[in-house]
């Protein structure tokens, strides 16, 4: 015999096997019969035989925290007959936030026990009924305060995932004060000044930002060079590059050494402009200062000598660099390879490729097919059979080399 969790999961199917996603009537029927709250209330889900999908559940816990409903039977049940969705960190959260809107810390605080246990994750979602009371500051902060409490005692995953998840609303909201006190009250780990920074940066406050880098150098929270890129990345997005210069000199009398990244962003907003001149000055300064440009910092040389038409330009800076910097040859070779055949310049591609094979490099392989496919298309066989021969001796010879 059955119990009322088999029913669920194997329910009344249609032709196909499969149970009917629920209608949007079905939907509604379904919060009538939570609002009422019957003893059978799950009896009665359990009766109407459809699949919920993720968006009619989010449906559900909308309708019932606008009313102010609980949906903590309605969750448990979900737990019952759909336990793949029991461990969705999306779903979980709006079980959080439905106690938000009835302000029952305790039961949330329950619930949270039992995620925790599991490893579940929070996101935003668990916290959105805190944009309603931002107009009430008392009531805004009575909640942010109960909520950060909530976390603190069940710690764990939630603990992590729900504080972040919590900066990360608040900031959203323009309540970056409350964000803070919420950083003093928890802990200062540079991930939630992270958070604020990059929205500050959303909303072009360039100078708020930077007051968070300030306030992160003065509690001692690293590492702080990623905060940093973050900034210059959006500052040079804004085509606020004289302000990311300062920026750049401001980071280095502070005593925080630029990385890597820190001079791509530099060098791909210069690229991107087409200033190859001052691009080069940044790479030059980054290698001075003992760092390995990237592949994607190549990358970003190469593409924009492309983009510009400067196709001579582009092969000798891949030329060059496998001799200066010992990078990826094959990885840089094939993007120009890749380049050209997506140009039309599929001889050239092909060429670019020989190439390769000739000095021992293998060819990224889709970049390879595509090279000769283009080839063959285009009634070029007998080109396509030297290159496919020419690869097909590298391959031999590289398995014999691991043999």
């Amino acid at each position: 015999m059955m119990n009322s969790t088999e029913n669920v999961k194997v329910g009344k199917v249609g032709t196909d096997g499969i149970r009917a996603n629920a209608t949007p009537k079905q939907v509604s029927e379904m919060i009538s019969i939570i609002t009422r709250d019957d003893n059978d209330l799950e009896s009665k889900l359990d009766s109407m035989n459809v699949s919920l999908s993720i968006a009619s559940i989010t449906e559900i816990f909308r309708i019932l925290n606008c009313e102010k409903v609980s949906a903590i039977r309605f969750f448990a049940w979900i737990r019952g007959s759909k336990p793949d969705l029991y461990g969705n960190s999306d779903i979980c959260s709006l079980a959080v936030d439905n106690c938000g809107w009835l302000d029952d810390y305790k039961t949330m605080l329950h619930i949270m026990n039992g995620f925790s246990m599991k490893g579940i994750c929070l996101t935003k979602k668990a916290f959105g009924f805190l944009p309603v009371l931002v107009s009430n500051k008392d009531s805004f902060m009575h909640s942010v305060t109960s909520v950060v409490k909530v976390l603190n005692e069940v710690g764990g995953s939630c603990r992590t995932s729900g504080v972040h998840s919590l900066i990360g609303m608040l900031g959203a909201l323009g309540s970056f004060e409350t964000a803070k006190f919420v950083i003093e009250i928890t802990e200062r780990k540079a991930s939630y000044y992270y958070s604020l920074i990059r929205e500050k940066c959303r909303i072009c406050d360039f100078e708020g930002a930077r007051e968070m880098l300030d306030e992160m150098r003065r509690v001692g929270c690293d590492p702080i060079v990623n905060a940093y890129n973050y900034l210059l990345s959006s500052l040079c997005m804004s085509d606020n590059f004289a302000e990311a210069c300062q920026v750049l000199e401001e980071m280095q009398e502070r005593d925080c050494l630029p990385d890597a990244l820190t001079f791509e962003i530099f060098i791909c907003y210069c690229c991107r402009l087409g200033k190859f001149d001052l691009a080069s000055e940044f790479l030059d300064r980054m290698v001075s200062n003992g760092l390995e440009p990237r592949s994607t910092t190549h990358a970003a040389f190469i593409k924009g000598y492309f983009n510009s038409m400067r196709y001579e330009e582009a092969y000798k800076y891949v030329g060059e660099s496998v001799v200066k910097y010992g990078c990826s040859c094959n990885s840089i070779y094939s993007l120009l390879a890749s380049l050209h055949q997506k140009k039309g310049n599929v001889v050239t591609a092909r060429n670019i490729l020989l190439e390769m094979i000739k000095k021992g490099l293998r060819p990224n392989f889709a970049v390879y097919m595509r090279v000769l496919k283009r080839l063959k298309k285009s009634g070029r066989e007998d080109m396509a059979r030297v290159l496919k021969s020419r690869f097909s001796c590298l391959s031999l010879q590289s398995s014999t080399e691991t043999v």
